[in-house]
């Protein structure tokens, strides 16, 4: 709706995960080193936990796409899979033609045999799983049992596992703690700080084609850190709906009250405590003014 008024060739803000707009950003950017050196090295088990809309997804697909040749990837974005519907979807991504009677030993041989293949190529194999908090605990055991697949002197197969922090109190479980140990490398994102959040708002606006002058105040940049706490995804939704209100009004340049608008417009967003304070406070003082100003007029009519 806004991308004319501003001068953008698409929206900033979308919540698709868009590698377009990965921000290369401290927390990201550390993770994303991290995760390529673990698997340059042949690591077998490595963790990325990150609260909700810390950009978890964009770091995962972000690595898809930077591995390059030398290594063949598999992805499972929904893991809430029975031990045998794992087998099944890891089997596909491999490229193995499943069978509708295969069973769980069926589906192991033909991994093993097919990661024997890849290998023997000369491919390192990732197999990456997004949300993997939801993955039952029967599940989490079956893929303990695929990362044991190795020869004498490497792993046949690679996984990351990305998730909400409730992937940890998952994996602290006594009966996980053969998978808990064999997790060599971890990794938790952190939120975005304020001049993070700068960055990531003024990248996202330049990305979708945005040259003019600053188009979001200073205090609406702090007041949408403040509120949103760093989170990428809170970002999006409120600095879009300042958009769409500072459009809507015919502005130039998003400021203070778009932000507020937005963030009464937004569920479990609400304006910080000292903006509401010192609002109150301005309201006082203005009242107060107000009096002085009728008192005087009053004093110096009956004296004269």
């Amino acid at each position: 709706m806004y991308k004319e008024h501003f001068g953008l060739k698409e929206q900033p803000f979308g919540l698709t995960p868009n590698t377009q707009f990965f921000l290369n950003a401290q927390g990201h950017r550390e993770a994303l080193n991290m995760l390529q050196v673990a698997l340059a090295n042949g690591e077998g088990f490595i963790k990325i936990v990150g609260e909700v809309g810390t950009g978890k997804t964009m770091l995962c697909r972000k690595l898809l796409n930077v591995l390059d040749e030398n290594y063949y990837t598999a992805y499972i974005p929904n893991p809430l899979l029975t031990p045998a519907s794992l087998y099944r979807a890891v089997a596909e991504e491999l490229g193995i033609k499943c069978k509708t009677r295969d069973g769980i030993r069926e589906f192991q041989d033909a991994i093993n045999q097919r990661l024997i293949e890849l290998v023997g190529d000369g491919k390192k194999v990732v197999l990456v799983i997004d949300e993997a908090q939801a993955m039952p605990e029967k599940t989490l055991e079956a893929l303990r049992l695929i990362s044991n697949l190795e020869t004498e002197t490497s792993k046949l197969i690679h996984i990351v596992l990305f998730g909400q922090p409730e992937l940890d109190r998952l994996l602290n479980q006594n009966s996980l703690r053969q998978l808990r140990q064999r997790i060599s490398f971890s990794y938790s994102i952190p939120p975005l700080g304020r001049e993070g959040t700068r960055d990531y708002i003024n990248h996202r606006i330049t990305k979708a084609g945005y040259n003019g002058s600053q188009l979001f105040s200073d205090n609406t940049l702090e007041l949408v850190h403040t509120v949103s706490r760093g989170v990428p995804r809170l970002i999006n939704i409120l600095s879009h709906k300042a958009m769409m209100c500072a459009f809507g009004k015919g502005a130039q340049q998003i400021e203070h009250a778009h932000m507020v608008s937005a963030i009464n417009d937004t569920d479990g967003i609400d304006m910080p405590k000292w903006t509401q304070k010192n609002g109150r406070l301005a309201l006082l003082l203005c009242t107060a003014g107000f009096l002085s100003f009728i008192i005087s007029i009053v004093f110096y009519r009956s004296f004269s």
